[in-house]
């Protein structure tokens, strides 16, 4: 499983039934689970550590040197789920001191050719990042969210569960949960209906998301106005409660 030609030194863990492809090379500090496929000429470094059934194509560059000039060789670490898809060229770099040492990514993500996680992003599962979507450092994702081609985020924004970047929109403010964002610049254009009913919420549970987010950007309300009313609702409408968290979390402010 493990070609002629390919690279792996001295300290690298591998699990079972793991094929790396020729001209690969992969670290003395990687970890790497069961069933996971390395394709050719990929670069796995630093302290890496993947659960089982990721799948990464060709020339994918994964827990190399954060880019980051106050970088100065501290010993950082990139953490990767399980069965997660990554294509060609995608790069994922690891953490720095400063930011906490350590990049996260979770399971289940598709992150397609030619997208960027940066340093000490914190990433969660089911995921995707269509081609050239580009996350800066610091950056945090919740759940299911799905980032347009070439979309993005500026370091330390917050991107909430469920939400929706369309095509090139590169945004420099908080998302909340369930936002679906597009145009040039990127502005909140509703909720993301279609990804929830994928995901099996119901009728009454996207009609009561849509009211909220009616609540956050169409009333006029100041940002504490529109948390209490929604606070009003939360016990017979629990799913807002993810809408409220990344409004209440917010450092960057809401994009509006």
């Amino acid at each position: 499983m493990i070609h002629s030609t390919a690279i792996i030194e001295d300290g690298t863990r591998l699990g079972n039934n793991v094929s790396v492809g020729a001209y690969s090379i992969i670290g003395p500090e990687v970890e790497i689970g069961d069933d996971c496929w390395i394709g050719p000429h990929v670069v796995i470094s630093g302290r890496t550590r993947m659960g089982s059934g990721n799948r990464i194509f060709q020339f994918a560059s994964i827990g190399e040197a954060p880019q980051d000039k106050k970088y100065a060789g501290e010993d950082t670490a990139l953490e990767i789920g399980s069965g997660n898809t990554i294509r060609e060229y995608v790069t994922i770099n690891r953490g720095t001191a400063s930011g906490g040492g350590i990049t996260r990514v979770g399971d289940d993500n598709l992150f397609m050719a030619y997208s960027h996680i940066a340093h000490d992003c914190q990433v969660g599962s089911h995921i995707v990042g269509a081609n050239g979507a580009t996350l800066a450092g610091h950056v945090e994702v919740g759940d299911w969210v799905i980032f347009a081609g070439f979309s993005g985020a500026h370091q330390f924004c917050r991107i909430g569960a469920h939400a929706f970047l369309g095509m090139y929109g590169g945004v420099n403010q908080d998302v909340p949960a369930y936002v679906m964002v597009s145009g040039q610049p990127p502005r909140p254009r509703g909720i993301n209906a279609e990804g929830l009913k994928r995901r099996g919420f119901d009728k009454d549970q996207i009609r009561n998301i849509r009211e909220a987010y009616r609540t956050i950007y169409r009333l006029g309300l100041s940002r504490d106005e529109a948390i209490e009313r929604l606070q009003e609702r939360v016990t017979q409408q629990p799913e807002i409660q993810p809408m409220i968290d990344s409004i209440l979390t917010s450092q960057r402010g809401l994009l509006r």
